[in-house]
């Protein structure tokens, strides 16, 4: 009797059965509600290495650290089954450290959030949350940001948990192109009141900014930045425009800014004259 058609059946289920390594990140700090919550979530998914920056980080767009050195700490949790760093950088260097020095394996999967507040629209750009994702993507890996429309630090994440992870279950099973990462923003409702997951284009919108001039004790200028965001897309297949309607936005983004439906206009300017 041959035992190579079992071995092989084992060694298949064995590959099957093998969870995914599960990256895990933010910007607004290891201890933030909304990271704790994806760690939950992620730990009924696979195996989970956390590694987030240890203070808040939002609005660092894809800043890294060059000029200083960076640390990166074990911390210890009351949960055993999962290893959590502490890192003093970026979210975009808590990607890079991870990647290259602290993990053993590339990991299948890297999720970031999740993040107290939008990043819907332009706010795209300036967020840490999608810069750690977008980083990852740069690294050949799948990645999803996932943002909630409550800036309160005791913002009800309960309410999407269930989403959260039917999305990451779909990553996994159907396999992203190379460079893709989703952008996942919440409407601040209860379950009941979502209406369902929206694949849409990101909204286009800009921030009208002030900034609060204030004169500090000593006598020095200060400034505080504030501002509204405003939206100039009427479309009906935006970020913004299914958030304000009930719906959860998915919007599949890409590192790569080359606009290349202006390459064959300025291949026609004289510019080698």
């Amino acid at each position: 009797m041959s035992y190579l058609p079992i071995f092989v059946a084992l060694l298949n289920d064995s590959k099957m059965n093998k969870k995914p390594l599960i990256l895990v990140t933010n910007d607004d700090g290891i201890t933030a509600p909304g990271i704790r919550t994806l760690i939950k979530v992620m730990k009924s998914i696979g195996n989970v290495v956390v590694i987030a920056p240890d203070s808040p980080q939002s609005g660092m767009g894809h800043a890294i650290t060059v000029n200083s050195t960076l640390h990166c700490d074990k911390v210890s949790e009351a949960d055993a089954e999962i290893e959590e760093y502490s890192c003093s950088g970026t979210p975009a260097d808590c990607v890079k450290l991870a990647i290259h020095e602290i993990l053993d394996t590339r990991p299948d999967l890297c999720v970031s959030g999740i993040n107290h507040g939008s990043n819907s629209s332009i706010n795209v750009i300036y967020s840490g949350t999608m810069s750690a994702a977008i980083e990852a993507g740069i690294e050949g890996i799948p990645a999803i940001g996932f943002s909630l429309l409550d800036y309160s630090w005791d913002a009800d994440f309960s309410q999407i948990e269930g989403y959260i992870h039917t999305i990451v279950t779909n990553v996994l099973d159907n396999k992203m192109q190379p460079g893709m990462v989703l952008n996942v923003n919440f409407p601040k409702l209860i379950k009941d009141e979502i209406k369902g997951i929206k694949v849409c284009r990101q909204a286009k919108g800009n921030w009208v900014e002030e900034f609060d001039k204030r004169i500090s004790p000593m006598g020095r200028e200060y400034y505080w930045l504030s501002g509204q965001f405003v939206s100039f897309d009427k479309g009906e297949d935006t970020d913004d425009w299914a958030l304000k309607n009930g719906y959860i936005s998915l919007v599949p983004c890409q590192f790569d800014l080359t606009a290349h439906h202006f390459i064959q206009e300025l291949n026609t300017w004289d510019l080698n004259d």
